[in-house]
């Protein structure tokens, strides 16, 4: 391959790659320091990461609000606990087909497993909901995700109700974690150049010129609701075996409000932002938390009330709408700018 061709693929690739390396190096310094509370806020960083990485593929790329993608995390869970959870846990537990209950299945098969699930359930449910635009099809998602919540809260013998169901095999640390993140951000960008990724940003922009052209508008956004729904569903499966257990309450408003919240404050138009968003307001959540329990500054002990993370989290968000409408990155993508170096070389 030649130095022009192979300058011009880094280039075209810097994004995810960047990236990429920036995550595996944030990775690497806190493995360093080997320290288990930062290492495990690091993993439930990247977790975040996943889940607004597919909340982009969606949202991102099509222009349209979506409230309910959280039940397709709520599914990739589940589906994982059903699939990797010991025969005696589930026969204690719950009451599954044989299929199910007499198995304990690998992790890696049981998360592709699961998150094809949430990617399946999606397409069953966005066939109808992909046609509306706007408001009504946000609602539209929206009452998914209560629909879901509702049944899984009700679903005794398969999710223990409104209880926690635990005994989830732990597996997912920072390095796992990474992986995922890496894979869900390469395909992220492959997808938003290809041509259904190109073809639907351009209903997103011009909706009617889009249509014109000939684009399919319903059937292009289904593609990207399906391939979100699968990276959401994987989110469930990370913050499942991260966790160790998983319970329906945990997958409503308020997970479904912060990772909106971090797509929005990075910048829902591109990948980067999505990525920038995630771990800025990871960070900015931490810190508070931290304040909350109490922090000693000077021999005196600074905390803030319960609920500061929501205010604060609340108050960015109001103050980059107003200040910085395309959000933090402004919708731009971090790249590299390696064959115009190369011209002023």
């Amino acid at each position: 391959m030649s130095g022009s061709r192979l300058r011009s693929l880094l280039e075209a690739y810097s994004t995810p790659v960047l990236l990429s390396s920036i995550l595996s190096l944030v990775v690497v310094v806190v493995w360093m320091n080997a320290s288990g509370v930062l290492a495990q806020t690091v993993t439930d960083a990247l977790i975040r990461v996943v889940l607004v990485v597919g909340l982009y593929i969606f949202v991102g790329n099509s222009g349209v609000l979506a409230f309910g993608h959280i039940a397709f995390t709520m599914i990739g869970a589940y589906a994982t606990a059903w699939l990797t959870l010991s025969t005696f846990k589930k026969s204690f537990a719950l009451q599954l087909p044989a299929i199910l209950a007499e198995h304990q299945y690998p992790v890696f098969p049981s998360a592709i497993a699961a998150s094809s699930l949430a990617a399946v359930v999606a397409l069953i449910v966005g066939i109808p909901i992909m046609r509306l635009s706007g408001i009504s099809a946000a609602i539209a998602t929206l009452a998914v995700l209560g629909m879901f919540h509702t049944f899984y809260n009700n679903w005794g013998p398969w999710t223990m109700g409104a209880a926690t169901l635990p005994g989830v095999p732990l597996y997912v640390d920072m390095w796992v974690a990474l992986g995922w993140v890496v894979f869900a951000i390469f395909v992220a960008f492959i997808y938003q150049r290809s041509r259904y990724g190109l073809a639907l940003r351009a209903t997103r922009e011009d909706e009617f010129g889009a249509r014109a052209a000939g684009i399919s508008i319903p059937r292009q956004r289904l593609i990207a609701f399906v391939i979100s729904a699968f990276f959401m569903g994987l989110g469930g499966v990370l913050q499942a075996h991260f966790l160790g257990s998983i319970a329906v309450k945990n997958f409503w408003l308020s997970l479904t409000f912060i990772s909106l919240a971090m797509l929005i404050i990075g910048g829902q138009r591109s990948l980067t932002g999505a990525v920038v968003g995630a771990s800025v307001i990871s960070a900015i959540t931490e810190v508070l938390r931290l304040v909350e329990n109490g922090i000693e500054v000077g021999g005196t002990t600074i905390s803030l009330p319960p609920g500061s993370q929501e205010l604060g989290i609340a108050l960015v968000m109001l103050l980059v709408l107003i200040f910085r409408p395309s959000g933090i990155t402004g919708g731009r993508e971090l790249r590299l700018r390696l064959s115009r170096r190369a011209r002023g070389a």
